[in-house]
């Protein structure tokens, strides 16, 4: 049986050498005698892998029908075996055949269960090549920005991580998405990163694909030469991969190799059918049964028959409703998007006036204003403080939901993130009369390596609400070790108050959106009634569940446990901005479209006696870092014409030293990972706390 195998296995290797050179013709034969071995041996393995190698051929050969026809019966082969990557690899094959035959929907199929087999044999980096493959069917349906997120996804990745060479694929797709939106300079930005990927590998098809584009975005800009340019190189390259194609094998050799095909299997059914003959003949006997079991056969046909025929009528029905449920799911999804659109859009547009707001009252009230004026003042920071708290969590729980946010993996001080949050609400804890304490285990390391911000929100959330629900009373923040090993450490939370607590019936539905318990609630103690929702999803992105402990009047107990990485711990201080002397004379160079945007901040630097400069767009930005010398430029990303990341790109062509900012009313497709991509240095978002928008300046020139 082994020697059998081998026979396979030798076949294919010799089938894969001549593939290798281009030589279809004894490919093909070889491969169909390694078929011919594993069946004699009845190995279904071997003999599924077989099919598998001579689809591939087919594939190769584009002759998309023979090779769904040998997928198909690999398939049925497998299906009698356990899970393997043989198996997912031959479903997801099956997808790309009907994906360039335009079968969309029967390509989702096949590249569903291809996923599935990974996720049980537990090779997640295979999944990279179906989510290209869903981008790509997102595109075709229509779907952009849902293609567009996917796409962004595999962009995001190094080029070291990417082990299937998908992401020039991804920076083609996002290049075409953006040429249909006729956003022509961030097309071309992303088909030239593409064009530098693909110049690591031998995928012609691709590069001609990315040329053929090029030009096409280049007619669109109006700059017939580099059209005309790039037009000439996808012609010649096709004119190569044709001549390629026209060497692998003619159209008669190929039906030459499928008319033997189909005289192995007549040849097999006539000796089948000799054999039957003989039986036929050994007696009456033998006759008058198989008279017999013909009549029953015929009966049992015809039953089928009339089953079959009740079948199709019942696929047929169950069609229809899939169709139904399919329109309907369609509409759901679109009503989903159109709402997470719709809010992202509301709080994008609602942070540049509230911007001015902020910073003109910040402005005021250093001032020195009259006594009579800073109580309404004061009053107006609390209501645009409390208006921008409620505009992010909209844009947080939209993020979450979407699907859109990524887990940050840096080192950071859990120890002096609690205590910097315990700073932080000093006042409110005060407000109430509140006793606010830490208890934190000493076994508990000091540096982790983590997402400090995500974990910073939970706490915020949590700790908020129990200050804000406790009078007269205790709030404690618990953190305790419950297991370690050499590289983590199992950490238990707890933040335990003396407050109202929440009754019983409550406690299923506090953790939804917009819930708050009662409208009494709401109204005596304010709020949105979206941090806990926004807490639940925080956590389990984190890997960990939130639980609930409460009685009305007694108080209550939000806990939830983590598995936390090790970080490696640093004597070396870290230097935050202490003084204003780090500003003096300090020359900036801020780019901005909106006027009251650029009173207000620029205000805000003179305050520090920062030299300002202002221009409005991205085009003389860019001019300006060409012809000037700056310690820093605050680039806004959303700008008339060139936008900021593009601009900032432009700029690193020539420049990689100045630090850049990016200033923005960050919208549900914007991530910080995505803008620091472009070459910028931090992000600023608006409306900005002052504090903090001074802190990030300092730090990033000091850097």
């Amino acid at each position: 049986m082994s020697q059998k195998v081998d026979s396979v296995s030798y076949y294919i290797e010799l089938s894969n050498f001549y593939l290798k050179g281009n030589n279809f013709q004894p490919a093909l034969e070889y491969s169909q005698k390694a078929i011919d071995v594993a069946q004699k041996s009845e190995n279904k393995n071997a003999e599924a892998n077989a099919y598998t190698f001579l689809g591939g051929i087919y594939f190769e050969l584009k002759k998309y029908d023979d090779a769904i026809e040998t997928y198909v019966r690999s398939t049925a082969l497998y299906n009698d075996l356990d899970p393997s990557t043989e198996q997912a690899y031959c479903y997801y094959n099956l997808g790309l055949c009907y994906m360039e035959k335009g079968g969309y929907a029967t390509a989702e199929i096949y590249f569903d269960k291809a996923n599935i087999i990974y996720e049980k044999i537990n090779i997640p980096d295979a999944k990279e090549l179906l989510n290209l493959q869903k981008g790509i069917l997102y595109k075709a349906k229509g779907k952009s920005k849902l293609a567009a997120g996917i796409f962004n996804k595999i962009i995001a990745k190094l080029d070291s991580d990417d082990q299937f060479k998908t992401k020039a694929e991804a920076l083609y797709q996002m290049g075409c998405i953006e040429f249909e939106s006729g956003l022509n300079s961030l097309s071309m930005n992303y088909l030239n990163r593409a064009l530098e990927l693909n110049a690591k590998s031998d995928n012609l098809e691709q590069k001609s694909k990315i040329y053929k584009k090029i030009s096409e975005v280049y007619e669109k800009m109006m700059d017939i030469d580099n059209s005309f340019l790039f037009l000439k190189k996808h012609l010649v390259l096709q004119d190569s991969i044709q001549t390629l194609n026209n060497k692998k094998i003619g159209a008669l050799e190929y039906e030459k190799f499928k008319e033997s095909e189909r005289m192995k299997t007549i040849k097999q059914q006539d000796k089948e059918n000799r054999e039957a003959q003989k039986l036929l003949k050994v007696s009456k006997l033998t006759s008058i049964l198989s008279i017999a079991l013909i009549s029953i056969l015929s009966l049992l046909s015809f039953s089928l028959y009339k089953n079959n025929n009740i079948k199709k009528k019942s696929n047929k029905l169950l069609q229809e409703k899939n169709s139904e449920l399919e329109i309907a799911k369609d509409k759901a999804e679109r009503a989903l998007l159109a709402r997470a659109e719709f809010l992202s859009t509301v709080s994008h547009e609602l942070r540049t006036p509230l911007n001015a707001i902020n910073g003109i009252t910040h402005l005021m009230i250093d001032e020195d204003p009259k006594e009579s004026q800073k109580e309404y003042l004061q009053s107006l920071k609390f209501s645009g403080t409390y208006l921008l708290t409620f505009i992010n969590e909209i844009l947080e729980i939209n993020r979450i939901e979407s699907n859109n946010i990524e887990i940050e993996k840096i080192g950071f001080n859990l120890k002096q993130l609690l205590s910097d949050i315990q700073n932080a609400l000093k006042e409110l804890a005060s407000q109430n009369n509140v006793d606010f304490e830490l208890e934190i285990d000493e076994k508990i390391c000091k540096i982790f390596n983590g997402d400090p911000t995500k974990l910073s929100q939970i706490f915020l959330n949590l700790i908020n609400n129990a200050l804000k629900f406790t009078e007269n009373g205790k709030v404690t923040v618990k953190a305790n070790l419950l297991e370690e090993t050499d590289i983590s450490q199992k950490i238990h939370f707890e933040i335990v108050d003396s407050g109202i607590g929440i009754p019983l019936e409550k406690q299923e539905i506090i953790f939804e959106s917009f819930s708050q318990g009662s409208i009494e609630i709401n109204r005596k103690y304010g709020g949105t009634g979206l941090g806990l929702a926004i807490v639940k999803r925080l956590v389990t992105l984190l890997g960990g569940t939130i639980g609930l402990e409460s009685s009305p009047q007694k108080g209550s107990n939000f806990n939830f446990t983590l598995v936390m990485e090790k970080g490696i711990e640093c004597d070396d201080e870290i230097k935050f901005y202490t003084s204003d002397s780090d500003f003096v004379n300090k020359k900036i160079l801020l780019v901005e479209d909106n006027k009251i945007n650029q009173m207000v901040t620029k205000k805000m630097l003179e305050k520090k006696k920062i030299l300002c400069e202002i221009v409005d767009n991205g085009e003389d930005a860019i001019e300006a870092a060409r012809n000037n010398k700056y310690d820093l430029i605050l680039m806004d990303v959303h700008l008339p014409g060139i936008n900021g990341t593009i601009a900032t790109q432009n700029i690193r062509d020539f420049d990689d030293k100045t630090p850049i900012i990016a200033l923005t009313a960050i919208s549900l497709n914007e991530n910080r990972e995505m803008l620091l991509s472009f070459g910028m240095n931090d992000v600023i978002t608006k409306p900005f706390n002052p504090d903090n928008f001074y802190k990030v300046i300092a730090e990033t020139m000091r850097n």
